[in-house]
């Protein structure tokens, strides 16, 4: 008689989920100039840095790397206690988070990456890494790109052309402002020297975003019935009453320059700022703790004057 097995099925093992990847551009990125895995990578790190550093070094590229994620997937330790070993870890030379720019024209846009090192690096090295790359120019090829030979000159040799005629530059716009106010009032009429003389302050003025006319309001303004000198009171007004320079936006590069675009930001507030600005991977008032808040001491309340409590209160028994 066969005998049935009564013993329950084995269940299969649990597989546990995948770690959640970041959206594409974001997430992990693995640092170069690495030395080969081994147990004792961060085995100088405190324990809960040293758990979590084996955990992401576990990670593949792209995956996510918030604290929220994080903390998820590491149940031994919360969202606060995670924030404050990547802080660890960025101190110690492993990570460091930055704000890439991707795209062209119009369709720039930042992404968030975090740069992971199993091997800890100084400041200056990161620095170095994050910095943008600079453009190489192509070098020519000394065979192909060499000039054609020059063809044999054939005899007889060509009449010379006659000799094109002298161009003088064309006058800068400041020179031109500056010719231009004796029209405008005649007190302030300048000679051909006295314009060249001058052109270099004026010039100063355009370099602060003035045009032609602010020039000319500048210089004309308020004038004396009668002008003594009026070189000397134009290079008066140009030096004392420039007008003060003002920030201006940054030039664009032109469209198709490989520029490798990277903002390093704070790990633990993530302030963005350049690599230089933020050792160890956190900014100046992350660097310095809050100073401890002293509570002032209670004052005891004053001793009543017993006496006159008793004063008091007889009074208001007399009273009808």
């Amino acid at each position: 008689m066969a005998v049935q097995n009564s013993s329950p099925a084995l269940s299969a093992p649990a597989v546990s989920p995948p770690y959640p990847m970041a959206h594409p551009g974001y997430g992990k990125r693995t640092a170069p100039d690495q030395r080969p895995p081994c147990v004792d990578d961060f085995a100088l790190l405190p324990f809960r840095e040293r758990y979590v550093a084996g955990f992401i070094e576990r990670l593949p590229e792209g995956a996510a790397m918030s604290v929220k994620c994080l903390a998820k997937q590491l149940p031994l330790y919360g969202q606060q206690a995670i924030s404050s070993a990547l802080t660890a870890l960025s101190v110690a030379g492993h990570l460091r988070r930055v704000r890439c720019a991707v795209g062209d024209g119009d369709e720039v846009r930042w992404v968030f990456r975090t740069y992971w090192s199993r091997t800890a690096h100084d400041n200056e090295w990161w620095a170095n890494h994050l910095a943008p790359a600079p453009v190489r120019e192509p070098v020519p090829d000394p065979v192909r790109e060499a000039p054609p030979a020059p063809a044999p000159v054939p005899e007889p040799q060509p009449e010379r052309p006659a000799p094109a005629p002298v161009t003088f530059p064309a006058p800068s716009p400041a020179y031109l402002a500056l010719a231009g106010l004796g029209r405008v009032d005649a007190r302030l009429a300048l000679s051909a020297a006295d314009c060249t003389a001058l052109e270099a302050l004026a010039e100063r003025w355009f370099a602060r975003g003035v045009d032609a006319d602010y020039l000319t309001g500048a210089l004309t303004a308020g004038l004396p019935a009668h002008v003594d000198s009026p070189v000397g009171l134009v290079r008066h007004r140009l030096t004392g009453k420039i007008p003060p320079a003002l920030p201006t936006a940054p030039t664009p590069p032109p469209a198709g320059t490989p520029v490798r675009r990277v903002m390093m930001e704070c790990t633990e507030c993530g302030t963005p700022g350049r690599p230089e600005a933020l050792p160890d991977g956190l900014c100046q008032p992350c660097r310095q703790p809050a100073p401890p808040t002293t509570v002032p001491a209670a004052t005891p309340p004053a001793e009543r004057d017993v006496t006159q409590l008793v004063a008091g209160l007889r009074d208001l028994l007399k009273a009808p």
